[in-house]
């Protein structure tokens, strides 16, 4: 078991830098893909996958090791790119988002061989159930192993997800961490827009979870709310990390027409200077 490789701020910012350009490098060969939720969620991967999970990129299925879960599945770049940063298989790979026979579709899939995938992802709204499954399943095995399950904003218009949480917090999961990418966009504009959902702490609150919120870009905020999530005993742990769209790249941030767009080649090659 490799447990989390490091602490320390600096390494996390480099380690997001480069897994945020491989985001753009991969969109852009492909012609499509998400960006603007891959780069507002990745600074939450790198310290999930670089701080705080206990996994190994030589023994992906070790029994011992943490669970992560995507539930927005179309924000797969920027778990493949984390993945391959983690030494999953090689960064070269990264190019063939998309591509006819890859194993790197649009929206994760178990079924194409992909080491470090624990659910093929795609209709919004199954990830935690599917988490909150994992995490009764952890506890009848008695495995010290912690799920952490990664939901959009936009996501929790979905009425699962609230299914999912009132079970969780029934069967006291306090092994389950949610983790929302609180950016306040989704494809047709604003989260309030569309379909409000403050008060969001309140509501998960209200449902029976130990609700924390954080700065989604602060590695020293975000290493702390997951910390305090292992404290917990009880009951499942959410923490709602403000994040922005597009993070990053000026030019696209808080833009929810970046939500489901790639980048030229040309625009690639200015955002990748950008992020360096």
């Amino acid at each position: 078991m490799v447990f989390p490789l490091t602490n320390g701020v600096s390494a996390l910012g480099e380690l997001a830098k480069s897994i945020r350009q491989s985001v753009v490098r991969s969109l852009a060969r492909a012609g499509s893909g998400h960006l603007g939720g891959s780069m507002s969620s990745a600074d939450i991967l790198t310290t999930l996958y670089f701080s705080v999970m206990r996994h190994d990129p030589a023994n992906p299925s070790c029994e011992g090791r943490d669970r992560f879960i995507l539930s927005i599945g179309h924000i797969a770049p920027v778990l493949y790119a984390t993945l391959a940063e983690a030494g999953y298989f090689l960064k070269e790979e990264l190019l063939s988002l998309r591509m006819m026979g890859s194993r790197l579709q649009g929206h994760p899939g178990r079924d194409h061989g992909l080491p470090g995938l624990e659910l093929s992802a795609g209709s919004l709204g199954q990830g935690l159930s599917v988490a909150t499954g994992i995490a009764i399943a952890a506890k009848m095995n008695r495995l010290d192993s912690r799920i952490y399950c990664l939901c959009g904003d936009g996501e929790l218009q979905e009425g699962s997800v609230w299914e999912a949480a009132m079970s969780a917090a029934h069967y006291k999961l306090n092994n389950l961490v949610a983790v929302i990418d609180r950016n306040g966009v989704q494809i047709d504009g604003s989260t309030e827009t569309v379909m409000g959902l403050e008060p969001l702490k309140k509501k998960w609150e209200a449902f029976g979870w130990d609700t924390l919120e954080c700065d989604g870009h602060d590695f020293r905020t975000l290493m702390s709310a997951f910390q305090k999530t292992n404290v917990e005993q009880t009951r499942p742990s959410v923490i709602i990390a403000k994040t922005i769209m597009g993070k990053g790249i000026k030019s696209i941030e808080g833009d929810y027409r970046w939500h489901g767009k790639a980048p030229s080649m040309e625009q690639a090659e200015g955002f990748i200077k950008e992020l360096s």
